[in-house]
């Protein structure tokens, strides 16, 4: 595995690449790394010829710096991880290469709706921070192929829009959410959590599931979205949100009919961690893309 630390370097084996024929596949990260972004990789290998993998933890993207401070850093596990599953070039830039003093990064798009429910209205401007350093990072690897995983939904779908507003010629790939074995979806942020909540987390997934089974054209919706906030709200859980929305326009919906893809997306507290995590109820183009 090529480790490239700067822009300049990594631009000029990409284009060689490229003259050769070669199609790239690129799957960006925050490092921490585990067996969820390890199946990107893997979709990337089989996908295309040259994968790319980045680490980046992105300073404009944390609306609260206490969280951009305990955002775990493992770089060197990270390394030992993408070399076992033969990654073909790490790409770990510092601020400056990513954000170079005099380059404009900031993005002229309207997400309009889709980036104030959900995880816009608790985090306000994480969308803004992760769009600009998305579209950056696409500048910086112009890959053919860009891969994400489902257990950020939302983030994953305001990306495809940003694709579509720029008009990038670029695929992106959503791939299924890796859960651990008790059902938690697995995130960097996992890694903050005792042994006991970890076990004790298969309530977020088990809700879902429960959503699922109760979901029919004429449910009451915000029924079951108050008693799914109950759920998840058993200590020392606490549920921010749960909401069922459309799965292409992310708006909340209050029916399922006349809507052919539907998800559910919450997030919950627990031992000071944000943990998020989605099911679709209805429907899966999207995810099929």
């Amino acid at each position: 595995m090529l480790i490239f630390k700067r822009v300049k370097d990594l631009q000029l084996y990409i284009a060689d690449s490229k003259k050769k024929g070669l199609s790239v596949g690129f799957v960006p990260t925050m490092g921490a790394l585990h067996q969820g972004h390890l199946s990107l990789i893997n979709r990337s290998k089989k996908s295309t010829d040259l994968t790319v993998c980045s680490i980046f933890v992105n300073p404009t993207q944390f609306n609260d710096k206490e969280d951009l401070k305990k955002y775990p850093r493992t770089t060197e596990a990270d390394i030992r991880l993408l070399s076992s599953e033969e990654c073909d070039i790490l790409f770990i830039p510092e601020v400056e290469e990513v954000y170079p003093p005099g380059l404009s990064t900031e993005l002229d798009i309207n997400f309009s709706k889709m980036a104030q429910v959900m995880e816009g209205e608790f985090r306000p401007g994480h969308f803004d921070g992760m769009a600009q350093v998305v579209n950056r990072l696409l500048d910086i690897v112009l890959p053919n192929e860009l891969f994400m995983g489902q257990k950020d939904f939302q983030q994953m779908s305001i990306v495809r829009s940003m694709l579509l507003q720029l008009k990038r010629p670029i695929k992106l790939i959503s791939c299924a959410i890796i859960r651990e074995d008790h059902g938690l979806a697995m995130s960097s942020r996992n890694r903050r959590l005792s042994e006991k909540v970890r076990n004790n987390a298969s309530v977020i997934f088990n809700t879902l599931k429960w959503m699922k089974s109760k979901i029919e054209d004429e449910a009451d919706l915000k029924k079951l979205k108050s008693i799914a906030m109950e759920k998840l709200s058993v200590e020392p859980f606490k549920a921010e949100y749960v909401e069922i929305c459309d799965g292409d326009t992310l708006q909340p919906i209050t029916t399922m009919a006349g809507h052919e893809f539907v998800v559910c997306c919450l997030a919950v507290w627990v031992e000071k961690v944000r943990l998020i995590d989605n099911l679709v109820l209805k429907g899966d183009h999207l995810l099929n893309a």
